[in-house]
């Protein structure tokens, strides 16, 4: 078994980590309609109603509303269709997977006196903010560049002298030692040289500027995978509160669970057979972890039909850790024989393993209607705004030039959402839609978001049954990378949910 080694290094000699992380900060402020079939069936229009587990994490004063002590719990099937196109390349891919989503109790306690509250509850919720499970794949023929700018990049400006690889290192020695005494950037110097995929200009120690070795004026053929997974789990404390007949308050107070897992892994071949790089194949599979802690007010008024509701969700403070793991595999001419093609193999077994950071994310503020016609049924309105550009990563020093890119890329997103529900005697039919605006200002980084919903529930007295199908589009154009190939790939996400949650009266 090969030894992994763990490397220490600080944020700062991690130099993609300013240009990554403006991608960070949208991803865990980025929450999903998750929870309850019925929460979901109504695309998450419930911030007036209250009176469900997913409802009071909108609105905590939703607690109040139930009228018996209750506990339910969620089953979700996942399933992403993504349609990826890459300079006229079109590609597809499919996959799905179940999740427990959602778990939780309310108790309810009534009968408090002659108090003016006239009801107390107490509640502890756990669901997914996001499931990050997702695979696709890119192909097409790059006609302007290839991961020899990448690695170029990264080693402009460094000496010869300081990259190469001295005489009876190993690959894991040399990238430790870089690691340590250099950074990140070093790091991606030597395994671009190392792996052939950049020659000196002049071949002295002190030489700092390289050139690819390869011709990418035919263009290279690029196979780009990726492959994610983990969640963002919220584990919310809640109290609420009826007051007279009319009132209903919230507070919670939110722990965050974070597990992100990705892999990616750029296949090139560049086209020219003369090119002195014939194939690279260069991985990264990434590892971020860690938790937060946020809470939430809120208020319910009720005046005879009508629901009016009002929410501010604080900045989630985030403590994050990143692992990093890379590898690069070449096939190249020998420059001393150009007849014959050698194999150049370059995995390190070290993680990177980063200083611990903060990422604090915007706060919500969210209004809602709702119109409740009497047994028969229901419509709702959630309107929330969230200022993305008021996300922040610390330490300031080592994000300085993040944060201007916060400031300056990202704007403040709404999202709206209309839901409805129908009750013919003990069964209920509901519909929904969603619509949530891009956080970049260029609308086609992270494109706006478009969804509906539907779904049905049958009440058995003390239990209820709940189904729910939702589905969501959504158009990103992201980078390969985030230094040197930098060309955008388009990749249209439909992500469907089927959703069926019990729940039981205690």
């Amino acid at each position: 078994m090969k030894k992994v080694c763990m490397l220490f290094i600080g944020i700062l000699s991690m130099q993609i980590g300013n240009a990554q992380n403006i991608n960070d900060v949208v991803r865990f402020s980025t929450e999903n309609i998750n929870g309850t079939a019925r929460f979901r069936a109504m695309s998450g229009a419930f911030g007036a109603l209250g009176g469900d587990f997913s409802a009071f994490t909108i609105n905590p004063a939703g607690s109040a509303v139930f009228s018996n002590s209750e506990t339910a719990i969620t089953l979700s099937n996942y399933s992403n269709d993504n349609d990826t196109s890459y300079f006229g390349t079109f590609s597809n891919r499919n996959e799905s997977e179940f999740d427990l989503s959602q778990a939780g109790i309310v108790f309810v306690f009534k009968n408090l006196g002659s108090s003016s509250w006239n009801k107390i509850t107490l509640g502890v919720n756990v669901q997914n903010n996001d499931n990050y499970y997702n695979n696709y794949f890119v192909t097409g023929r790059n006609t302007s560049s290839g991961i020899g700018d990448y690695f170029n990049f990264y080693a402009d400006g460094q000496q010869l002298g300081n990259i190469a690889q001295l005489p009876g290192e190993t690959d894991t020695d040399t990238y430790l030692i870089l690691g340590e005494d250099f950074g990140f950037a070093a790091q991606q110097a030597f395994l671009g040289y190392e792996g052939f995929v950049i020659n000196p200009d002049d071949p002295n120690n002190d030489n700092i500027s390289y050139s690819p070795n390869a011709n990418y004026a035919a263009g290279a053929d690029h196979d780009y995978i990726v492959q994610t997974s983990g969640f963002n789990r919220k584990y919310t404390f809640n109290i609420g509160a009826q007051f007279q007949e009319n009132w209903y308050f919230g507070l919670n107070v939110n722990s965050h669970d974070v597990d992100y897992r990705e892999r990616r892994v750029l296949i090139e071949t560049p086209v020219d057979v003369d090119s002195g790089l014939q194939y690279a194949e260069f991985s990264n599979e990434l590892y971020t972890y860690g938790s937060g802690i946020s809470f939430q007010v809120g208020a319910i008024y009720k005046a005879k039909n009508l629901r009016v509701g009002a929410s501010y969700q604080s900045p989630t403070w985030y403590n994050l850790n990143d692992e990093l793991i890379q590898g690069l595999s070449t096939d190249f001419r020998d420059p001393g024989n150009p007849d014959d093609i050698l194999r150049r193999d370059i995995f390190p077994n070290v993680i990177n393993a980063y200083r611990e950071h903060q990422i604090t994310t915007p706060a919500v503020v969210t209004g809602s209607l709702a119109y409740i016609f009497g047994k028969k049924g229901l419509i709702s309105f959630d309107y929330s705004i969230k200022d993305f550009a008021n996300a922040k990563l610390r330490p300031d020093n080592d994000f300085f030039t993040a944060n201007n890119n916060i400031r300056n890329q990202l704007q403040a997103a709404a999202t709206y959402r209309v839901g409805g529900e129908y009750r013919i005697k003990k069964f209920s039919l509901r519909g929904g839609y969603r619509f949530q605006e891009s956080p970049y200002k260029n609308g086609t980084t992270v494109g706006d978001l478009d969804g509906y919903s539907l779904g049905l529930g049958y009440n058995f007295g003390s239990m209820s049954l709940d189904l729910a199908y939702d589905r969501s589009e959504q158009t990103n154009n992201p980078q390969l990378f985030q230094a040197g190939l930098i060309d955008t790939y388009t990749i249209n996400n439909i992500n469907t949910n089927v959703t069926l949650s019990l729940s039981f009266k205690l």
